[in-house]
């Protein structure tokens, strides 16, 4: 199945979903996921294992994070080479004085957003949708 590729149809049917929960940001040196974590993310740097999971599962497996954020999924299905989603995405949070941290997976685009701001985020990006309407 192909996503959609038009900026105007990928924003005006964004759709974005608050996940419940708390996730944060770690790192592992040598690139072991710990048995009790579960990541929602994985990006393997030089520096080691980045992985995005749930605050709970990183204390439990006693590995520290500094950043606590909101988890938001946009339920359009985005192509992979469409051009703008991010773009436009970060300029209405940036608007919002929001930052936002974009992962891309095959069918959809998830954002990590500072977790106090995560339902602050999803209105700002409800109305970007709702000004993009393609009628």
């Amino acid at each position: 199945m192909t996503g959609e590729s038009d900026l105007r149809v990928l924003l005006s049917d964004l759709r974005p979903e608050l996940h419940p929960g708390r996730y944060v940001y770690v790192t592992v040196p040598d690139g072991v996921v710990p048995d009790r974590a579960a990541p929602v993310v994985t990006v393997r740097e030089a520096e080691g294992l980045t992985l995005v999971l749930p605050e709970a599962e990183a204390t439990a497996a006693g590995l520290p994070f500094s950043y606590a954020a909101g988890w938001i999924t946009f339920r359009v299905h985005s192509a992979l080479e469409a051009v703008g989603l991010t773009a436009a995405v970060a300029l209405a949070l940036t608007d919002a004085g929001i930052s936002c941290n974009v992962v891309a997976g095959f069918h959809h685009d998830h954002l990590f957003v500072p977790f106090g701001r995560a339902a602050e985020a999803v209105a700002v990006l409800e109305a970007l949708a709702a000004e993009s309407g393609t009628g």
